[in-house]
């Protein structure tokens, strides 16, 4: 049956407190922007900043309860997550609570995902995409009965919930290669003897990433295969994918604009494209592993008035500290079998959320039949 989505939602605004007053901050209430869940996981568990009691009541923000969703419409359109507890958000962002005599909570997150296409193709602004509430209220979506929603929730939360376990191993593993790296080499008061103080200039080929190439798909294919990677933080800065690549070294992204300073290790052959800047390490001095966790645990900060960038000339003065070449091959040996099982799981996550992109279009439409689903 057709509906329109103000009939099967109710649509929350958020809102900002005062920033200027300290009061309103560093409290106990998780408060959300965009940034907090932009990485495709179903549940948004952790926030850069929270508020406190004080600050919700000062401000239009509004708390969302558990399994309620949330929706980036300014900016990033089209970001979503599902509330495991309490939180408030931001003005970018409206949450959505499910009328549940007419559609479960599950069901809705899938609803909304299957229509994120049409929501980002009816966005307005000219300076930064935006989707207005009115616009959002009138989408049409059909809806099934109760039970096949159950089913179709079912069916795709356990896809989501195999995904959702490798990354939170994926999580670990990084954790550990961060403990390791910061016992080693972040720990001492004294440097070591033979250690040395370098540039990044000097330990590795820098450049800024440059046009976008002409030939770019929103999707993986057989001509399309090399990712291109862009200043973004939602999936590690993925564009799109083109015929060919730029960088096939193991090496180093820094985002130079925006978010500046969002590190990614890079081991599969890429395009990167404007505002990112990419490291490839010289690796007769140090690993792209070594790099990687060294920014990952350095400051990074952009110059300008009105919109801060990272440039390469100012970042390749950034000082590294190089231990010896035994220390630095030592260290790449035990941390390289943590990031190729990092690696292994997120082909496998790759391959699970291909499986329910493609099942969500025609589950949603019908074209599947639900009681054939195996759960």
């Amino acid at each position: 049956m057709k509906y329109r989505l103000s009939e099967i939602v109710d649509i929350i605004g958020g809102g900002t407190p005062k920033t200027t007053v300290s009061q309103y901050w560093n409290g106990t209430i998780p408060w959300l922007s965009v940034k907090d869940f932009n990485n495709d996981r179903r549940y948004v568990y952790s926030t850069e900043k929270t508020i406190t009691e004080e600050g919700l009541r000062n401000s239009s923000t509004t708390l969302l309860g558990r399994d309620d969703m949330i929706i980036s419409a300014r900016g990033t359109v089209g970001e979503i997550a599902m509330i495991p507890y309490p939180m408030a958000f931001n003005q970018s962002c409206y949450g959505l609570r499910a009328k549940e005599e007419i559609v479960g909570k599950t069901f809705l997150y899938y609803l909304i995902k299957n229509n994120l296409r049409f929501l980002k193709k009816n966005t307005h602004g000219s300076v930064f995409d935006t989707i207005t509430k009115k616009t959002f209220e009138g989408i049409e979506v059909d809806i099934p009965e109760k039970s096949a929603q159950i089913k179709i929730a079912e069916f795709l939360a356990s896809l989501d919930e195999l995904v959702e376990i490798n990354l939170r191993i994926n999580d670990n593993l990084l954790q550990q290669a961060q403990a390791l790296f910061r016992e080693r080499f972040l720990s001492h008061t004294v440097m070591p003897e033979n250690w040395k103080l370098m540039t990044l200039g000097e330990v590795s080929e820098m450049s800024a990433g440059g046009d976008k190439p002409k030939i770019i798909s929103a999707h993986k294919s057989d001509e399309c295969n090399y990712p291109v990677f862009s200043n973004g933080i939602s999936d590690e800065g993925l564009y799109g994918f083109t015929t060919n690549y730029k960088i096939s070294a193991e090496s180093v992204t820094v985002s130079a604009r925006g978010t500046i300073g969002f590190v990614c290790l890079r081991h599969v052959p890429f395009t990167p494209i404007v505002r990112l800047v990419t490291l490839i390490p010289n690796t007769k001095i140090l690993s792209a592993k070594y790099l990687y966790l060294w920014l990952m645990n350095t400051p990074i900060h952009g110059t300008g008035t009105t919109q801060q960038q990272l440039t390469v000339p100012d970042f390749r003065k950034t000082d590294i500290l190089i231990p010896t070449g035994t220390e630095m091959e030592s260290f790449t040996d035990i941390v390289t079998p943590l990031f190729q099982r990092i690696w292994s799981n997120q082909d496998e996550n790759d391959k699970l959320s291909d499986v329910r992109d493609a099942l969500l279009p025609k589950l949603m439409s019908g074209e599947l039949d639900v009681s054939a689903l195996d759960l």
